[in-house]
């Protein structure tokens, strides 16, 4: 298994058990900085529940998750909220709020948590805005006048408006058709690299086999809550773990 020195994410021995369903079973991997992970399998094989204890939001039934060197464990829920702002999410389906324009969508992490002016945030707001590919002429547009490809961007601007280490992506082409699926894909690299500078990690949460192996650094496949493959991109292509080939190939 992979292991790298002072990763983004470092997992030892995480157990989680819901009544007797054990969903994550006794995983050890480090997830490195500055680089695109994505953890690939089949529905039901745990991807969600891990993505939920790197965000803190599940605690293990046993093992560790440490974040940016910290054990999530031992934070309270306090200093554990001011931890998530080291983080950026795109939803599955953006979950933006639905009364609030584009723009006010982006700033709403910035009202709740940062000192910023309102004239500093909107100017902020408009600028990531601008970085994902969204015109001024949509700033004030609702998410019901957006199309899903905008959406998807402005739920991407809105989870880089706290600066984060680590941006998080559960399953973020779900439901696109192919040319907007590309282009999330596209938008994910982009953005990984236009943050490369400062070390962002970019962990993907993803079922779709063909923009894992085009746009990420490393894959790792979990099956039935074990790790079974964990290498990189160009590895994995080549892998001969039976349970991997049958995915690449559906």
């Amino acid at each position: 298994m992979l292991s790298f020195e002072n990763p983004a994410v470092r997992i030892s021995n995480l157990t989680k058990v819901f009544g007797k369903h054990t969903v994550l079973n006794n995983l050890n991997f480090d997830i490195p900085k500055n680089k695109i992970t994505t953890i690939l399998g089949f529905s039901g094989a745990g991807k969600s529940t891990l993505l939920k204890h790197i965000l803190g939001l599940h605690q293990p039934t046993s093992g560790v998750v440490e974040v940016l060197g910290s054990n999530l464990k031992n934070l309270d829920p306090m200093k554990l909220r001011e931890f998530r702002q080291n983080f950026g999410m795109l939803f599955q389906y953006a979950a933006l709020f639905d009364s609030m324009s584009a723009v006010e969508n982006v700033a709403f992490p910035m009202r709740e948590f940062t000192k910023l002016g309102n004239e500093e945030i909107i100017s902020k707001s408009k600028d990531l805005l601008l970085s994902v590919g969204i015109k001024e002429v949509s700033f004030e547009g609702l998410p019901s006048e957006l199309s899903g490809g905008m959406r998807k961007r402005v739920g991407l601007a809105r989870g880089l408006a706290l600066n984060p280490h680590i941006m998080l992506y559960d399953e973020p082409t779900t439901g696109l058709d192919p040319i907007t699926t590309k282009m999330v894909n596209d938008l994910i690299v982009d953005t990984a690299e236009k943050n490369s500078d400062r070390g962002m990690t970019s962990i993907i949460i993803s079922h779709d086999v063909k923009a894992t192996l085009r746009i990420s650094d490393f894959v790792a496949f979990l099956d039935r809550g074990n790790i079974v493959e964990y290498l990189p991109v160009e590895e994995f292509k080549k892998s001969t773990n039976p349970l991997v080939q049958e995915f690449i190939n559906l």
